[in-house]
Protein backbone atom coordinates (compact mmCIF):
# COMPACT_ATOMS: atom_id res chain seq x y z
CA UNK A 1 0.00 0.00 0.00
CA UNK A 2 1.32 3.38 -0.98
CA UNK A 3 2.39 5.79 1.97
CA UNK A 4 2.39 8.56 -0.09
CA UNK A 5 0.25 11.71 0.92
CA UNK A 6 -2.35 13.80 -0.99
CA UNK A 7 -1.47 17.44 -1.74
CA UNK A 8 -2.39 19.78 1.41
CA UNK A 9 -4.85 22.05 -0.36
CA UNK A 10 -2.37 24.88 -0.16
CA UNK A 11 0.04 22.88 -2.37
CA UNK A 12 -2.81 22.29 -4.49
CA UNK A 13 -2.56 23.88 -7.79
CA UNK A 14 -5.35 26.63 -8.59
CA UNK A 15 -7.34 28.56 -11.40
CA UNK A 16 -7.85 32.30 -11.68
CA UNK A 17 -11.42 31.98 -10.42
CA UNK A 18 -10.24 29.54 -7.18
CA UNK A 19 -11.50 32.37 -4.54
CA UNK A 20 -14.83 33.16 -6.39
CA UNK A 21 -15.16 29.34 -6.49
CA UNK A 22 -14.86 29.33 -2.65
CA UNK A 23 -17.09 32.10 -2.32
CA UNK A 24 -19.88 30.72 -4.50
CA UNK A 25 -19.68 27.76 -1.57
CA UNK A 26 -18.39 25.16 -4.10
CA UNK A 27 -17.05 21.73 -2.66
CA UNK A 28 -13.68 21.32 -3.88
CA UNK A 29 -11.82 18.73 -4.76
CA UNK A 30 -8.48 17.55 -5.64
CA UNK A 31 -8.62 16.88 -9.49
CA UNK A 32 -5.21 16.36 -10.44
CA UNK A 33 -3.39 18.23 -8.61
CA UNK A 34 -5.85 20.59 -9.23
CA UNK A 35 -8.23 22.15 -6.35
CA UNK A 36 -11.24 22.02 -8.47
CA UNK A 37 -15.00 22.63 -7.89
CA UNK A 38 -17.18 19.18 -8.46
CA UNK A 39 -20.73 21.49 -7.87
CA UNK A 40 -22.51 24.00 -6.67
CA UNK A 41 -24.80 24.26 -4.08
CA UNK A 42 -26.85 27.00 -5.77
CA UNK A 43 -31.00 26.60 -4.25
CA UNK A 44 -32.48 23.33 -5.58
CA UNK A 45 -28.78 23.20 -7.07
CA UNK A 46 -26.05 20.60 -7.36
CA UNK A 47 -24.99 18.03 -9.82
CA UNK A 48 -28.31 16.81 -11.14
CA UNK A 49 -29.31 20.39 -11.68
CA UNK A 50 -26.19 21.67 -13.30
CA UNK A 51 -26.67 18.46 -15.40
CA UNK A 52 -30.18 19.29 -16.59
CA UNK A 53 -29.48 23.08 -16.73
CA UNK A 54 -26.44 21.82 -19.68
CA UNK A 55 -29.20 19.68 -21.47
CA UNK A 56 -32.38 22.38 -21.29
CA UNK A 57 -30.35 25.51 -21.29
CA UNK A 58 -26.75 26.97 -20.36
CA UNK A 59 -24.18 25.71 -18.10
CA UNK A 60 -21.07 27.37 -17.43
CA UNK A 61 -17.48 25.21 -16.59
CA UNK A 62 -13.91 26.99 -15.29
CA UNK A 63 -11.74 24.34 -17.43
CA UNK A 64 -8.57 26.44 -16.90
CA UNK A 65 -6.86 23.92 -15.61
CA UNK A 66 -6.49 22.32 -19.07
CA UNK A 67 -3.02 22.39 -21.05
CA UNK A 68 -2.19 24.41 -24.30
CA UNK A 69 0.54 23.99 -26.05
CA UNK A 70 1.54 26.11 -29.26
CA UNK A 71 3.74 25.08 -32.30
CA UNK A 72 5.48 27.54 -34.39
CA UNK A 73 7.73 27.41 -37.28
CA UNK A 74 8.16 25.83 -40.09
CA UNK A 75 8.40 22.52 -39.25
CA UNK A 76 5.24 22.87 -37.39
CA UNK A 77 3.26 20.95 -39.58
CA UNK A 78 5.04 17.71 -39.71
CA UNK A 79 5.73 17.62 -36.18
CA UNK A 80 2.07 17.90 -35.15
CA UNK A 81 1.51 15.34 -38.11
CA UNK A 82 4.38 13.15 -36.89
CA UNK A 83 2.83 12.94 -33.48
CA UNK A 84 -0.82 13.34 -33.69
CA UNK A 85 -3.50 10.19 -35.49
CA UNK A 86 -5.66 12.73 -37.08
CA UNK A 87 -4.79 14.60 -40.55
CA UNK A 88 -3.70 18.39 -39.37
CA UNK A 89 -2.92 18.63 -43.33
CA UNK A 90 -6.63 18.93 -43.55
CA UNK A 91 -7.36 21.91 -41.59
CA UNK A 92 -8.05 25.47 -42.45
CA UNK A 93 -7.24 28.77 -40.65
CA UNK A 94 -9.70 28.79 -37.76
CA UNK A 95 -10.17 25.07 -37.27
CA UNK A 96 -10.03 22.30 -34.78
CA UNK A 97 -10.26 18.39 -35.05
CA UNK A 98 -10.45 16.07 -32.23
CA UNK A 99 -7.09 13.62 -31.92
CA UNK A 100 -4.69 12.38 -30.20
CA UNK A 101 -1.03 11.76 -29.20
CA UNK A 102 -0.28 7.87 -29.47
CA UNK A 103 2.50 5.44 -28.58
CA UNK A 104 4.39 3.19 -30.94
CA UNK A 105 2.19 0.42 -29.45
CA UNK A 106 -0.82 3.11 -30.72
CA UNK A 107 -2.19 3.46 -27.36
CA UNK A 108 -2.89 6.77 -25.96
CA UNK A 109 -0.30 9.63 -24.55
CA UNK A 110 -3.56 12.10 -24.24
CA UNK A 111 -6.81 12.71 -26.45
CA UNK A 112 -6.45 16.31 -28.00
CA UNK A 113 -7.70 19.24 -29.72
CA UNK A 114 -5.53 20.78 -32.70
CA UNK A 115 -6.06 24.16 -33.40
CA UNK A 116 -4.50 25.61 -36.40
CA UNK A 117 -4.07 29.78 -35.98
CA UNK A 118 -2.35 30.03 -38.88
CA UNK A 119 -0.01 28.39 -41.22
CA UNK A 120 2.93 27.17 -39.37
CA UNK A 121 0.97 27.84 -35.82
CA UNK A 122 -0.91 25.44 -34.08
CA UNK A 123 -2.53 25.20 -30.37
CA UNK A 124 -2.35 21.87 -29.42
CA UNK A 125 -4.84 21.77 -25.74
CA UNK A 126 -4.47 18.84 -23.41
CA UNK A 127 -5.88 17.76 -20.30
CA UNK A 128 -4.95 18.91 -17.46
CA UNK A 129 -3.66 15.69 -15.52
CA UNK A 130 -1.77 14.78 -18.32
CA UNK A 131 0.06 18.06 -19.42
CA UNK A 132 3.67 17.81 -18.14
CA UNK A 133 3.69 14.71 -19.35
CA UNK A 134 2.91 15.54 -22.78
CA UNK A 135 4.77 18.51 -22.86
CA UNK A 136 7.98 16.40 -22.03
CA UNK A 137 6.63 13.58 -24.24
CA UNK A 138 6.60 16.20 -27.38
CA UNK A 139 9.99 17.80 -26.68
CA UNK A 140 10.96 14.12 -26.54
CA UNK A 141 10.06 13.15 -30.27
CA UNK A 142 10.42 16.51 -31.92
CA UNK A 143 11.85 18.92 -29.84
CA UNK A 144 15.11 18.58 -31.82
CA UNK A 145 13.56 18.90 -35.16
CA UNK A 146 14.26 22.04 -37.34
CA UNK A 147 11.96 25.04 -37.28
CA UNK A 148 9.77 24.59 -34.62
CA UNK A 149 9.47 26.21 -31.36
CA UNK A 150 7.25 24.80 -28.68
CA UNK A 151 5.98 27.03 -25.91
CA UNK A 152 4.05 25.30 -22.89
CA UNK A 153 1.33 28.79 -22.86
CA UNK A 154 -0.56 26.44 -20.49
CA UNK A 155 -0.07 29.61 -17.27
CA UNK A 156 -1.35 32.24 -19.89
CA UNK A 157 -4.90 30.87 -20.41
CA UNK A 158 -7.94 30.45 -18.77
CA UNK A 159 -10.62 29.10 -20.38
CA UNK A 160 -14.15 28.93 -19.69
CA UNK A 161 -16.83 26.46 -21.21
CA UNK A 162 -20.54 27.59 -22.15
CA UNK A 163 -22.41 24.57 -22.83
CA UNK A 164 -26.14 23.82 -24.10
CA UNK A 165 -28.76 24.97 -26.13
CA UNK A 166 -28.68 28.75 -24.41
CA UNK A 167 -24.82 28.83 -24.69
CA UNK A 168 -25.15 31.05 -28.25
CA UNK A 169 -27.89 33.47 -27.18
CA UNK A 170 -26.10 33.99 -23.94
CA UNK A 171 -22.49 34.50 -25.26
CA UNK A 172 -23.79 36.83 -28.11
CA UNK A 173 -24.99 39.39 -25.52
CA UNK A 174 -21.16 40.32 -24.46
CA UNK A 175 -19.36 39.89 -27.80
CA UNK A 176 -19.91 41.33 -31.79
CA UNK A 177 -18.52 38.44 -33.41
CA UNK A 178 -20.88 36.64 -35.36
CA UNK A 179 -21.08 32.83 -33.53
CA UNK A 180 -23.86 31.87 -35.89
CA UNK A 181 -20.91 32.11 -38.22
CA UNK A 182 -18.49 29.97 -36.14
CA UNK A 183 -19.08 26.55 -36.97
CA UNK A 184 -18.75 23.12 -35.17
CA UNK A 185 -14.98 22.67 -34.30
CA UNK A 186 -14.05 26.11 -35.97
CA UNK A 187 -13.04 29.16 -34.20
CA UNK A 188 -12.47 33.35 -34.33
CA UNK A 189 -10.95 35.99 -32.23
CA UNK A 190 -12.94 38.47 -30.50
CA UNK A 191 -13.41 40.71 -28.28
CA UNK A 192 -15.95 39.01 -25.26
CA UNK A 193 -17.04 40.88 -22.01
CA UNK A 194 -14.34 43.75 -23.22
CA UNK A 195 -11.29 41.70 -23.33
CA UNK A 196 -9.59 41.77 -26.83
CA UNK A 197 -8.26 39.00 -28.55
CA UNK A 198 -10.15 35.89 -26.67
CA UNK A 199 -10.25 32.79 -28.73
CA UNK A 200 -13.58 31.84 -29.18
CA UNK A 201 -14.12 27.77 -29.90
CA UNK A 202 -17.44 26.13 -30.85
CA UNK A 203 -16.26 23.02 -29.07
CA UNK A 204 -17.08 21.75 -25.49
CA UNK A 205 -17.47 18.57 -23.99
CA UNK A 206 -20.95 18.12 -23.17
CA UNK A 207 -22.80 16.49 -25.83
CA UNK A 208 -24.71 19.67 -26.07
CA UNK A 209 -23.93 22.85 -28.74
CA UNK A 210 -21.68 25.32 -27.28
CA UNK A 211 -18.40 27.26 -27.18
CA UNK A 212 -14.62 27.03 -25.25
CA UNK A 213 -13.29 30.38 -24.48
CA UNK A 214 -9.67 31.70 -24.12
CA UNK A 215 -9.03 34.64 -22.49
CA UNK A 216 -5.82 35.96 -20.05
CA UNK A 217 -5.23 34.24 -16.66
CA UNK A 218 -4.86 37.10 -14.91
CA UNK A 219 -7.51 37.13 -11.94
CA UNK A 220 -8.75 40.03 -12.64
CA UNK A 221 -9.93 39.28 -16.34
CA UNK A 222 -10.89 35.81 -15.61
CA UNK A 223 -13.73 36.81 -13.03
CA UNK A 224 -15.00 39.99 -15.61
CA UNK A 225 -15.40 37.34 -17.91
CA UNK A 226 -17.15 34.74 -15.65
CA UNK A 227 -18.92 37.18 -13.99
CA UNK A 228 -20.84 38.69 -16.86
CA UNK A 229 -21.53 35.27 -18.45
CA UNK A 230 -23.67 34.70 -15.60
CA UNK A 231 -25.66 37.47 -15.73
CA UNK A 232 -26.01 37.26 -19.17
CA UNK A 233 -27.37 33.73 -18.71
CA UNK A 234 -29.66 34.76 -16.29
CA UNK A 235 -32.76 34.98 -17.90
CA UNK A 236 -32.43 31.56 -19.40
CA UNK A 237 -31.29 29.45 -16.06
CA UNK A 238 -27.43 29.39 -16.48
CA UNK A 239 -25.49 27.53 -13.84
CA UNK A 240 -22.35 27.54 -12.70
CA UNK A 241 -20.94 23.40 -12.89
CA UNK A 242 -18.53 21.48 -11.68
CA UNK A 243 -16.40 18.58 -12.93
CA UNK A 244 -19.13 16.26 -11.41
CA UNK A 245 -21.40 17.35 -14.35
CA UNK A 246 -18.70 17.60 -16.67
CA UNK A 247 -18.44 13.86 -16.40
CA UNK A 248 -21.89 12.59 -16.15
CA UNK A 249 -22.27 14.99 -19.22
CA UNK A 250 -20.04 13.33 -21.40
CA UNK A 251 -20.39 9.40 -20.27
CA UNK A 252 -24.32 10.56 -21.83
CA UNK A 253 -22.71 11.53 -24.68
CA UNK A 254 -20.45 8.54 -24.89
CA UNK A 255 -17.54 10.64 -24.83
CA UNK A 256 -13.90 8.98 -23.91
CA UNK A 257 -11.76 10.45 -20.95
CA UNK A 258 -8.42 9.78 -20.41
CA UNK A 259 -7.52 6.45 -18.22
CA UNK A 260 -11.07 5.26 -18.56
CA UNK A 261 -12.08 4.66 -21.92
CA UNK A 262 -8.36 5.68 -23.30
CA UNK A 263 -5.17 5.24 -21.94
CA UNK A 264 -1.27 3.64 -22.20
CA UNK A 265 -3.51 0.00 -22.25
CA UNK A 266 -6.06 0.72 -24.71
CA UNK A 267 -5.05 1.37 -28.30
CA UNK A 268 -7.41 3.26 -30.43
CA UNK A 269 -9.70 0.30 -31.86
CA UNK A 270 -10.27 -1.02 -28.50
CA UNK A 271 -10.93 2.83 -27.89
CA UNK A 272 -13.80 3.23 -30.57
CA UNK A 273 -11.80 6.24 -31.75
CA UNK A 274 -11.39 5.04 -35.23
CA UNK A 275 -13.64 7.98 -37.09
CA UNK A 276 -10.42 10.48 -35.96
CA UNK A 277 -7.78 7.88 -37.10
CA UNK A 278 -6.24 8.67 -40.48
CA UNK A 279 -3.57 5.78 -41.25
CA UNK A 280 -3.52 6.86 -45.10
CA UNK A 281 -1.99 10.43 -44.22
CA UNK A 282 1.29 9.05 -43.96
CA UNK A 283 3.73 7.48 -41.42
CA UNK A 284 3.17 8.51 -37.59
CA UNK A 285 3.98 7.23 -34.27
CA UNK A 286 1.58 4.80 -33.03
CA UNK A 287 0.73 3.55 -37.24
CA UNK A 288 2.69 0.98 -37.75
CA UNK A 289 1.06 -1.14 -34.64
CA UNK A 290 -2.46 0.03 -35.73
CA UNK A 291 -2.02 -1.23 -39.57
CA UNK A 292 -0.82 -4.74 -37.60
CA UNK A 293 -4.07 -4.61 -35.59
CA UNK A 294 -6.07 -3.78 -38.54
CA UNK A 295 -4.35 -6.55 -40.83
CA UNK A 296 -4.56 -9.19 -38.19
CA UNK A 297 -8.50 -8.79 -38.54
CA UNK A 298 -9.06 -5.85 -35.40
CA UNK A 299 -9.06 -5.54 -31.94
CA UNK A 300 -9.91 -8.48 -29.59
CA UNK A 301 -12.18 -5.93 -27.00
CA UNK A 302 -14.05 -2.70 -27.70
CA UNK A 303 -15.59 -0.24 -25.46
CA UNK A 304 -19.43 -0.98 -25.39
CA UNK A 305 -22.60 0.74 -23.52
CA UNK A 306 -24.45 -0.45 -20.91
CA UNK A 307 -28.18 0.19 -19.30
CA UNK A 308 -28.62 -1.12 -16.25
CA UNK A 309 -31.66 -3.23 -16.11
CA UNK A 310 -31.83 -4.18 -12.21
CA UNK A 311 -31.54 -1.86 -9.50
CA UNK A 312 -27.42 -0.65 -9.01
CA UNK A 313 -24.84 1.84 -10.08
CA UNK A 314 -22.10 0.88 -12.56
CA UNK A 315 -19.39 2.38 -10.97
CA UNK A 316 -15.56 2.55 -12.52
CA UNK A 317 -13.61 -0.70 -11.99
CA UNK A 318 -16.65 -2.57 -11.12
CA UNK A 319 -16.18 -6.60 -12.83
CA UNK A 320 -18.11 -7.19 -15.83
CA UNK A 321 -19.19 -11.06 -16.06
CA UNK A 322 -21.41 -12.84 -18.56
CA UNK A 323 -24.92 -14.30 -17.47
CA UNK A 324 -22.93 -17.76 -16.69
CA UNK A 325 -20.40 -15.90 -14.13
CA UNK A 326 -17.40 -15.54 -16.80
CA UNK A 327 -15.56 -12.74 -16.03
CA UNK A 328 -15.51 -10.59 -19.46
CA UNK A 329 -14.26 -7.40 -18.74
CA UNK A 330 -14.56 -4.34 -16.15
CA UNK A 331 -16.94 -0.59 -16.42
CA UNK A 332 -14.48 1.97 -17.72
CA UNK A 333 -17.07 4.87 -16.69
CA UNK A 334 -20.25 4.66 -14.72
CA UNK A 335 -22.89 6.86 -12.90
CA UNK A 336 -26.32 7.42 -13.11
CA UNK A 337 -27.86 9.22 -16.30
CA UNK A 338 -29.15 12.72 -14.74
CA UNK A 339 -30.91 13.55 -17.80
CA UNK A 340 -31.66 9.88 -19.22
CA UNK A 341 -33.14 9.06 -15.39
CA UNK A 342 -31.26 5.83 -15.97
CA UNK A 343 -27.69 3.95 -14.55
CA UNK A 344 -25.12 3.72 -17.59
CA UNK A 345 -21.57 2.68 -18.19
CA UNK A 346 -19.02 1.76 -20.56
CA UNK A 347 -17.25 -1.40 -19.82
CA UNK A 348 -14.09 -2.84 -22.14
CA UNK A 349 -15.28 -6.08 -23.65
CA UNK A 350 -14.19 -8.66 -25.62
CA UNK A 351 -15.50 -7.99 -28.98
CA UNK A 352 -16.98 -11.94 -29.05
CA UNK A 353 -19.36 -11.00 -26.16
CA UNK A 354 -19.53 -6.65 -27.59
CA UNK A 355 -23.25 -5.93 -29.13
CA UNK A 356 -24.90 -9.34 -27.61
CA UNK A 357 -26.50 -10.46 -24.81
CA UNK A 358 -26.96 -9.32 -21.28
CA UNK A 359 -24.44 -9.27 -18.99
CA UNK A 360 -23.98 -8.81 -15.34
CA UNK A 361 -21.62 -5.96 -13.29
CA UNK A 362 -20.75 -6.74 -9.90
CA UNK A 363 -22.00 -3.56 -7.69
CA UNK A 364 -20.69 -4.19 -4.27
CA UNK A 365 -20.59 -8.24 -3.95
CA UNK A 366 -24.40 -8.53 -5.49
CA UNK A 367 -24.44 -9.25 -9.64
CA UNK A 368 -26.85 -6.25 -11.23
CA UNK A 369 -28.14 -6.94 -14.65
CA UNK A 370 -27.16 -5.10 -17.64
CA UNK A 371 -28.03 -4.10 -21.55
CA UNK A 372 -25.75 -3.80 -24.08
CA UNK A 373 -26.83 -0.72 -25.64
CA UNK A 374 -25.61 1.22 -28.77
CA UNK A 375 -23.41 4.75 -28.32
CA UNK A 376 -23.50 7.28 -27.38
CA UNK A 377 -26.37 7.05 -25.06
CA UNK A 378 -27.88 10.40 -25.61
CA UNK A 379 -27.60 12.68 -29.34
CA UNK A 380 -29.02 15.77 -28.93
CA UNK A 381 -31.98 16.86 -30.64
CA UNK A 382 -31.55 18.09 -34.20
CA UNK A 383 -32.45 21.72 -34.88
CA UNK A 384 -35.66 22.66 -36.61
CA UNK A 385 -35.73 24.11 -40.49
Amino acid sequence: MSTQMAPAASALKKTALNATHRAMKAKMVDFGGWDMPVEYPCPGGGLIAEHIAVRTAVGLFDVSHMGEIQFRGKGSLAAVQHITMNDASRLKDGQAHYSALLTPQGTFVDDILVHRLAENDYLLVVNAGTKDKDFAWIRQQVGGWPGIHLNDYSSYYSQLALQGPRALETLKKLTATDLSGIKNYWFAWGTVAGVRNTLIARTGYSGEDGFEVYIPSDEATTVKVWDAVLDAGAEFGIRPCGLGARNTLRLEAGMSLYGHEISEEINVFEGGLTHWLKLDKGEFIGRAALMAVQEAGGPNRKIVGLEMVERGIARDGYPVLSLHGELLGQVTSGSPAPFLKTNIAMALLPVAAAGGEDVLVEVRGSRVRAKQVPLPFYKRPKKQS
